[in-house]
């Protein structure tokens, strides 16, 4: 192909050894270094994330997202994990202040947090730590 001003790739690493990819991958930064728009369908995240300016999520024919790439890994980032506790919570434990919490109605507590930061574990211990099961 010859300096092509928009180059549509799918796939292009699908099936292929680690080593190909990362050379695929350098070729496909020069060419957008270069000034070619490239369109890029992929499963990987993480090649998205490298090569992306902009993703579109399709999903069953839709598009469900189109957003600068940073925008939409920080929403995909967020998680909301809801919890049915023992029993009513009387007051926020100092266990979960580092969390974004809410209570929502009887027993029930919300609980969001950064995947990138927490894991799901540590806001099952900060609950367990705060007395509740």
């Amino acid at each position: 192909v010859h300096s092509p001003p928009i180059l549509v790739l799918d796939e292009p690493t699908a099936g292929v050894d680690i080593e190909l990819r990362q050379q695929l991958w350098e070729h496909i930064e020069a060419l957008k270094s270069g000034g070619v728009t490239i369109m890029l369908t992929t499963h990987y995240l993480e090649e998205a994330e490298r090569l992306c300016d902009r993703i579109a999520i399709i999903d069953q024919g839709q598009v469900v997202a189109n957003e600068p790439t940073q925008t939409l890994l920080q929403r995909i980032d967020e998680r909301e994990l809801v919890l049915r506790l023992d029993r009513p919570m009387g007051g926020m434990p100092e266990a979960l202040r580092g969390f974004q919490t809410r209570t929502l109605d009887g027993n029930a507590l919300s609980v969001r947090y950064s995947a990138s930061l927490h894991d799901v574990d540590e806001v099952l211990g900060a609950v367990r730590g705060a007395g509740y099961s």
